[in-house]
């Protein structure tokens, strides 16, 4: 009890804990964020340090006033904070600041490309789209499966590593399943990489803000290569990412985005890049961004991130117990284990469209989740059994209905309580199912 009530105070951290919304009946309740795997609330020490740190705010690098001075001095320092939050070398590694995850694996897709040439790079059949539409219009691409439980096949890796005899330069893989929380054995996963001679990119998006991630010494064959992850999933707002790879792999060639911030001299015949990670930061950076990440690690370390992973994992077992107990209530995860996911979990309620789930929700209860295919299309046909023929004729009439599920994802300072207001929700919704369909299913702002 008293570990549930240590995270219980760490709401008061959150921005906007208390604020309330409408619901259908004009009446106002508090909000229940359960939508953290798109986005988390920004802390309330992470605005207080931008509001410090405005004062003194200046572009970056070159400036010879004071201020310029500072703010290059705390951009610079952030790689430092970002390296040790997820055991990065900066001997070996750069820390490069996008503007998100998405950003940062199309900026690494780019760069490849003239070391990597017509390599074959292995997505998986669980990937975020941005995880897989940046390789296909410029290497060749296969997907490792999955099996029954929407869990990665080792065993398909390892066929596919045999299968293209050394071909493979890059397994890239998500740390965490943005759909079903599932973790990947990422470590393990990049020694078999290894043994082949392919680097391994890990998708850290939903991983880095709720569990330890270490990419471990280049000398060790576990380690990872490559790791992007982003700030506003980690209750830092103001659009920055994070792309971490070796200063080799971004050392020679152009960069993808070029101009002011990026050259060391220029003339009309010759450029002299930057080395990295200058030359990968075009334009006038994102100082605050990069700030109120900072200050979002240094909050999430102090917490703990092991703390932080088990208490979001109690929550995790304790809503599939619930949820278990509903009839006519698909999981789509094994609602047994809860060791190798992070805090996130999908569901239907039966003869209920998604969509319509998920806004009954918040109009009846201000409970706020997510539903969709939450940008991993392939993924969730996979786990719904879609037919190849079904997905043709929505190719062909986009107008129809796509399948989905509704997503609950949580952060550390959810809690149980709420969790009770989810499930006593969704049991009035079985309980009058009929009316609330004809209610809100054509009216779905009531």
């Amino acid at each position: 009890m008293q570990y549930i009530n240590q995270f219980s105070n760490y709401r008061k951290l959150i921005a906007g804990i208390d604020t309330k919304v409408p619901l259908s009946n004009s009446r106002y309740s508090t909000a229940i964020n359960f939508d953290n795997a798109a986005t988390t609330p920004p802390l309330l020490p992470v605005l207080e340090e931008i509001i410090k740190f405005s004062p003194w705010y200046a572009s970056v690098h070159r400036g010879a006033g004071y201020k310029s001075q500072y703010s290059s001095q705390l951009y610079e320092d952030a790689r430092s904070i970002v390296a040790d939050y997820v055991g990065a070398n900066l001997t070996h590694h750069t820390v490069i600041f996008v503007k998100n995850t998405t950003e940062a694996i199309n900026k690494l897709s780019n760069r490849l490309l003239s070391s990597y040439g017509d390599a074959v790079v292995l997505s998986t059949c669980m990937e975020h789209h941005s995880n897989d539409l940046p390789w296909r219009n410029k290497y060749q691409v296969d997907y490792i499966d999955i099996d029954q439980e929407g869990k990665l096949s080792i065993e398909d890796l390892q066929e596919k590593l045999r299968q293209y005899r050394g071909k493979v330069k890059l397994v890239t893989i998500t740390g965490a399943s943005n759909v079903t929380g599932y973790k990947n054995p990422i470590h393990e996963i990049a020694q078999l990489v290894h043994e082949y001679g392919a680097e391994i990119l890990v998708d850290g998006a939903q991983l880095v803000p709720h569990a330890p991630v270490n990419m471990k010494s280049p000398d060790d064959p576990r380690h990872i290569d490559y790791l992007a992850f982003s700030g506003h999933k980690m209750y830092a707002p103001f659009g920055t990412g994070v792309l971490i790879g070796s200063k080799k792999a971004f050392k020679k060639g152009a960069p993808d985005y070029t101009g002011g911030g990026t050259v060391q001299l220029v003339t009309h015949q010759h450029i002299q890049w930057l080395d990295p990670p200058l030359k990968e930061e075009a334009g006038t950076q994102n100082v605050m961004g990069v700030v109120a990440m900072s200050k979002a690690i240094k909050i999430l370390k102090d917490i703990g991130m092991e703390e932080i992973e088990d208490y979001e994992r109690g929550l995790t077992a304790y809503t599939l117990k619930q949820l278990s107990r509903l009839p006519h209530l698909q999981l789509y995860v094994d609602r047994r284990h809860v060791h190798d996911r992070v805090s996130i979990i999908p569901f239907n309620i039966k003869d209920m469209p998604h969509d319509l789930v998920a806004n009954i929700l918040s109009q009846e209860a201000g409970i706020a989740v997510r539903s969709g295919c939450f940008c991993a299309h392939p993924y969730i046909q996979r786990l719904l059994n879609v037919p190849q023929d079904e997905m043709q004729k929505r190719i062909e009439d986009p107008t129809l209905p796509h399948p989905g599920v509704v997503r609950v994802s949580y952060g550390f300072y959810n809690t149980y309580q709420e969790i009770d207001i989810l499930i006593n929700t969704l049991h009035k919704i079985l309980n009058n199912k009929k009316a609330l369909i004809e209610k809100y299913q054509n009216n779905p702002h009531v």
